[in-house]
């Protein structure tokens, strides 16, 4: 599942025939172009947004159904868009049902109370059989002023209106929400969820707040007094949540009392961010996934393994009880000369698997140089599995290219700061991306018909490959960051 503010960052670009080649020699096979089908569609029309520019998205699945959520369309230049999308699959993404969140704002069907919403992500607590996307509520001052969280009682069908897990006051600015919930049947605390968020007016302070009935209603934790960004918390099979968050570097958080209260943080690493050329990428936003004995699994941008901090590969760092990290490896997708850039990793983990046979699956979005501008940069997005816990690693495959002048700009050129993979119940992996490949046209701020950026998913899912590719650990670049590391954005 495994990971935004209105000032962060994300990109791709131009695909030249150097790269491709770097990328083919290492992968061991061509690239094969992926068929798509389009999940979701904007049903907005107002003319201050971009529409039909779905972005943004995060999944989760349990057992054959598969949850997708998004900005689901008319996005603003400044934060957040109309409304949250979802789109739902009950047959391991053979086919899809998809629509837009209820009583959320005034968009919505019925309308809500927010101008706005943003940073949605989903959860499954199959204790009250219920599915929960949280997200970001955002006033007209375009402000985040509540977590909410929507239920759905039906498997992802229908939504329920939200209940508020928190209201700040005009004193808050509430950023970057995500939810998880335990889905152990042997833990102690089964069927809990958990949301994480941050006040940027407070300097980014962490918050937590937690639900024992289903999402129905929730209750402060007890967290350490922590400046924040970007937390994904995952659960093991023991009921304790890990919390990968971004901080001076990446740390995490634990709680072992059924997320009552956290401890930490524990250092999970460093990170050395080049960043995509004109993108809101996301930079040092990490994306953390759990297998099914409970090793945590947490993936980045960095650009230590490049010369001269260059451009970025996807990193990972495990562990398997929160307190002590592996030292990031490079997932090999092309030569540490190369000029490629990584960005915005979607790690995902196959629940069924663990250890040393754990199936991975990491989706990123990539640009083959940063040196490029609007007009001739381009992006596409890359697929990299292993089959045994990311020692080695199987062949590359890519959807796009698409000019960064077919998304919508805010703050960037803008796909989303994060994403995410899930693995169905037939062990193939559904990442699920923004992607405007199919458009030849710019994307204009108000004019309905010019955007065409979608949420997509792999028609067949995508298998888990074993391949023999290793994981890299020579460290090129050392030193400070050339991207600063302070506050990476406001929200949304």
């Amino acid at each position: 599942m495994a990971a935004s503010r209105s000032r962060r960052l994300l990109g791709r670009a131009l695909l030249v025939p150097g790269v491709f080649a770097a990328v083919v020699a290492l992968a061991g096979t061509a690239l094969a172009v992926i068929p798509l089908t389009t999940v979701a569609t904007d049903p907005y029309t107002n003319t201050n947004a971009y529409h039909k520019a779905l972005l943004e998205p995060d999944t989760y699945s349990y057992g054959s159904t598969i949850v997708a959520t998004f900005q689901g369309g008319g996005r603003y230049s400044d934060g957040g868009s109309d409304n949250i999308g979802w789109a739902t699959s009950t047959d391991n993404g053979v086919t899809w049902t998809s629509g837009e969140l209820p009583s959320t704002t005034v968009f919505a069907t019925p309308p809500g109370p927010w101008a706005r919403i943003s940073d949605p992500s989903v959860a499954y607590d199959p204790q009250d059989n219920e599915w929960i996307i949280a997200s970001l509520a955002i006033d007209a001052s375009v402000t985040g002023k509540a977590v909410l969280a929507s239920r759905s009682l039906d498997g992802g069908l229908t939504w329920q209106p939200p209940v508020t897990v928190s209201q700040g006051g005009s004193g808050n600015f509430y950023d970057k929400s995500w939810i998880t919930c335990d889905t152990s049947a042997t833990s102690t605390f089964y069927g809990n969820c958990y949301v994480e968020w941050d006040d940027a007016f407070a300097g980014d302070l962490l918050h937590m707040s937690r639900s024992t009935d289903g999402g129905a209603t929730w209750s402060a934790s007890s967290v350490p007094s922590a400046f924040v960004i970007g937390g994904q918390p995952v659960v093991q099979p023991n009921g304790t949540v890990i919390m990968p968050i971004t901080a001076s570097g990446l740390q995490d958080y634990i709680s072992s009392d059924g997320g009552a209260s956290y401890s930490g943080p524990h250092t999970i690493s460093s990170i050395q961010v080049h960043g995509a050329s004109g993108m809101r990428d996301g930079a040092g936003l990490a994306s953390a996934e759990i297998d099914g004995g409970g090793k945590v699994y947490v993936a980045w941008s960095d650009c230590r393994f490049r010369s001269g901090c260059s451009a970025d590969d996807i990193v990972f760092s495990s562990s398997s009880d929160g307190i002590t990290w592996s030292s990031p490896a490079r997932i090999p997708i092309v030569g540490t000369t190369s000029t490629a850039e990584f960005f915005t990793p979607g790690m995902g983990v196959d629940h069924s698997t663990q250890g040393a046979t754990a199936h991975l699956g990491v989706v990123a979005y990539f640009m083959p140089t940063n040196n490029c501008n609007s007009t001739t940069c381009k992006v596409s997005a890359v697929f990299a599995s292993s089959t045994n816990g990311g020692t080695t690693w199987s062949k590359l495959k890519y959807f796009g290219p698409m000019k960064q002048t077919w998304l919508a700009n805010a703050g960037g050129y803008f796909l989303g700061d994060y994403m995410s993979t899930s693995f169905g119940s037939n062990g193939k992996a559904y990442p699920e991306i923004a992607d405007a490949s199919f458009t030849g046209t710019n994307c204009v701020i108000g004019n309905i018909t010019s955007c065409n950026e979608y949420i997509v998913a792999p028609t067949n899912g995508l298998a888990a490959l074993g391949g023999t590719i290793p994981a890299g650990h020579r460290v090129l670049s050392t030193g400070s960051n050339p991207r600063p590391q302070g506050r990476l954005g406001t929200a949304f």
